[in-house]
């Protein structure tokens, strides 16, 4: 027979709080490409592909959250730690802050080098384009992807 004592029923509540907890936390991953993973540009100017990301926030454009706290959109750097992939004049290479969802455009024609090695970095962003932070630090993903 099975005994649950107070000590045992306590350490099941406390691990019960610290999922619920991790659960609350905002997430965001890229989907696709994958890490490693070797990408067709074609012959377009723009040189796009798709990023396919996922959250646990309601991605939303811009300014369509209303009253919803966990929605916001993404903000996409090609190679984060500089800005040589940008859009001219623009902080970052990309957003979904137009349209919403879990589709971003990678614009590798703004790249000096379209074709070689890159990291996709990807931000959550809320209604008014700051980061989401989690314990002071925004919540990110990094992938890094071969173009040619």
């Amino acid at each position: 027979m099975f005994r649950i004592t107070a000590t045992t029923a306590l350490a099941f509540s406390l691990l019960s709080l610290v999922s619920a907890e991790a659960e609350d936390r905002p997430t965001l991953e890229v989907v696709w490409p994958t890490a490693g993973s070797v990408v067709e540009l074609g012959n377009a100017p723009e040189k796009a592909i798709g990023v396919v990301v996922r959250s646990n926030f309601r991605l939303l454009p811009a300014g369509e959250c209303g009253e919803i706290s966990e929605c916001g959109h993404v903000h996409m750097k090609i190679d984060p730690n500089g800005d040589t992939c940008n859009i001219p004049g623009k902080p970052y290479n990309s957003m979904n802050s137009d349209f919403g969802g879990d589709l971003i455009k990678a614009r590798f024609g703004h790249c000096p080098d379209a074709a070689g090695r890159h990291v996709i970095g990807v931000l959550l962003a809320d209604d008014h384009h700051r980061p989401i932070l989690v314990d002071g630090k925004p919540v990110t993903a990094l992938v890094t992807v071969t173009t040619k």
